[in-house]
């Protein structure tokens, strides 16, 4: 039941999603209105507007990640710009290079569309990850064969916020001539991503996991080499025949102007959301043994915090704070009675990947709001800890703390 009231809960799931910024929701609110053409109209005012409208957004996008804007096409999502860049590539190339690599940590999206493409003939090795949830760049380079076409390796993971090595991925990839994909949605706008640096060649990102509107995304796809894909839509052949289907204007602008506030927030934004992250990290170690972390510290998004709590359910400790919005993984998954197939890629056991909670910090998380957060968990987790010792349910923390 949604929570009818005044005072709305503390919101600390910025990896599911991030609010809208009021400054994007002003760039986008007028082209649902007095701004209303559509940009493939070319024959009259109202196209022309919605068109440099759009063609600045792609300018916005470009200038975040480091790409030329004729590099970058709108989708509706990463969800779709994933697929796009795999199942193209492997569609496009197929009969001459029929082998892909990724990990098994990627978000489903992307697991799922390599599974599409084995069962449409080709194969895929899925490299494993280490305990801090970090590929093996050994592995990779073994991995790598005279059939492969593409290694598909997520920038950010999405639930334990661990940084790939992109440049050196990209390093190894160029030097054996093959297509480097990431699925950067929970990296843009949160940490420095230049794809020519990084030899990235194709990438997706979304805006509503930088303050923009659920529903818009975007591919980028590179020239120098040329990536060629099979598109997955007919239709009117826009975005130059990459991607059929009329541009929602409004939602390319916003995209654009979240691009534009995620480009300047580099500047400071990691730094405050790292103190902050690591301040609610501390306040839980010193009130609450038996807490593990989950993936390394040291390469982790600055707003992400993934931890176990021994001895509780993730899922009795989110009913309990109803007044802190936190998650126990990806909101993709978050239907899944099964604990997170992430989790256990890095060794957890089903009892630690089951108490488990993801903590995503924001743009306009405060200081205050993590102080209160980390009140209500201590105060929470204590008592359904002593619940179970009262109830004589053996534990291991539990013995501890006795």
């Amino acid at each position: 039941m949604i929570r009818d009231n005044k005072k709305r809960p503390i919101y600390l799931d910025n990896h599911a999603t991030t609010p809208v910024d009021p400054a994007v929701l002003d760039a986008m609110l007028p082209y649902f209105g007095e701004k209303f053409g559509n940009p493939h109209s070319g024959t009259h005012f109202y196209g022309w507007e919605a068109r440099e409208a759009v063609e600045l957004a792609r300018e916005q996008v470009a200038e975040l990640i480091g790409a030329a804007p004729d590099e970058v096409y709108f989708t509706s999502g990463a969800t779709e710009s994933n697929n796009l860049a795999i199942k193209g590539i492997g569609r496009m190339y197929r009969g001459r290079k029929d082998h892909m690599v990724s990990c098994v940590s990627e978000h489903m999206c992307v697991l799922d569309s390599l599974f599409n493409m084995e069962r449409e003939g080709a194969s895929v090795t899925y490299l494993d990850v280490g305990a801090d949830g970090l590929i093996d760049l050994d592995a990779l380079a073994d991995a790598i064969t005279d059939a492969t076409i593409l290694v598909s390796i997520m920038t950010v993971q999405n639930e334990i916020g661990i940084i790939q090595p992109m440049a050196e991925i990209g390093a190894l990839c160029r030097e054996r001539g093959v297509f480097l994909h990431t699925d950067a949605a929970q990296a843009t706008g949160k940490i420095t991503i230049d794809v020519k640096a990084m030899n990235i060649d194709i990438l997706s990102l979304t805006a509503h996991k930088y303050y923009g509107p659920m529903g818009i995304g975007a591919l980028y796809v590179g020239r120098k080499p040329k990536v060629r894909l099979e598109p997955l839509f007919s239709g009117g052949g826009q975005e130059n025949n990459m991607r059929s289907g009329t541009l929602p204007a409004p939602l390319c602008v916003a995209l654009g102007k979240a691009s534009e506030l995620g480009l300047a927030a580099l500047e400071n934004e990691p730094a405050r959301l790292g103190e902050m992250r690591d301040h609610l990290l501390g306040r839980l170690q010193v009130a609450l043994p038996g807490i593990h972390i989950n993936g390394s510290m040291a390469h982790r998004v600055p707003g992400n915090l993934n931890v176990s709590f021994e001895g509780v359910r993730a899922e009795d400790i989110m009913a309990a704070v109803p007044d802190v919005a936190v998650s126990s993984g990806s909101a993709c998954s978050s239907a899944s009675d099964e604990s997170s197939f992430v989790l256990r890629a890095i060794g957890l056991s089903n009892d630690l990947a089951e108490s488990s909670l993801r903590f995503g910090l924001g743009r306009f998380t405060t200081a205050e709001e993590v102080d209160y957060a980390a009140d209500r968990l201590i105060a929470e987790i204590s008592r359904l800890r002593q619940e179970k010792q009262d109830a004589g349910i053996p534990t291991r923390i539990l013995d501890e703390v006795k």
